[in-house]
């Protein structure tokens, strides 16, 4: 087995722990056979559908869950938004076929970390794992593009537009830990700041940037480089 993709593996240290959400049994037996071969991963549950998924989380409380997009019955991205708010130290990474930027901005703002494509490479999988459950984001690199790309077009169909306001090191901070879905709780813990402080930022930040929502926040922040994004090797 190549070394070299172990070289970021945590040795020593206690295996994540993953859930596996897919309508298709042979998606979730492939993932699970790829990630058993790993030393630093473990296989604590499966799920075939989203209101599944929430059982096995309230179960097995995993560090990991990864999920596809396009399951029947209970919207996936509401699953992530509900174990986002009850479990917020379990991360999530969405597992899809679609690149479409609908998908990706609502898989964002649901509070997952990653967004994979299911031709990723295996060995660029099993990196972006760990990079999620490490507290990193992860966009598989067409995602990625494609993103880029449709807010170029926008940026160009608008023509000559006034230049992003500045914002302070704080500002730049609370952006930061909005887009990789904390919430305003865990952010004023995070920076040892009050509750009030921190909703008053994300208004002023909202009014400043002129951004209604999560999901705009999350794109700007792509944009302007204020989250890091992992796009693989």
């Amino acid at each position: 087995m190549d070394e070299r993709i172990f070289a970021d593996s945590p040795v020593g240290k206690a295996r994540i722990r993953c859930l596996l959400v897919d309508d298709h049994v042979l998606v979730r037996h492939g993932v699970r056979r790829l990630l058993e071969d790993e030393p630093d991963f473990e296989i604590v549950g499966e799920a075939g559908n989203a209101s599944e998924a929430l059982s096995r989380v309230i179960e097995h409380r995993p560090d990991l869950v990864l999920m596809d997009v396009g399951m029947p019955g209970l919207s996936p991205f509401e699953a992530a938004r509900l174990i986002q708010r009850d479990y917020p130290h379990t991360k999530l990474l969405f597992l899809s076929m679609h690149e479409d930027e609908d998908y990706v901005m609502q898989a964002l703002s649901s509070g997952a970390a990653g967004y994979a494509l299911k031709d990723t490479p295996a060995p660029e999988l099993i990196r972006a794992l760990r990079e999620v459950h490490r507290g990193g984001s992860y966009v598989s690199p067409p995602v990625l593009s494609r993103l880029v790309q449709n807010a170029s077009s926008r940026s160009a169909g608008i023509g000559v537009v006034a230049p992003s306001p500045s914002l302070t090191p704080r500002e730049r901070e609370v952006v930061r830990r909005i887009a990789e879905g904390h919430s305003v709780k865990e952010i004023a813990q995070l920076l040892g700041l009050s509750v009030k402080t921190i909703e008053a930022h994300k208004f002023n930040l909202m009014r400043k940037l002129d951004i209604h929502n999560k999901a705009q926040l999350v794109t700007y922040a792509i944009q302007k480089r204020i989250v890091k994004v992992s796009i693989g090797a």
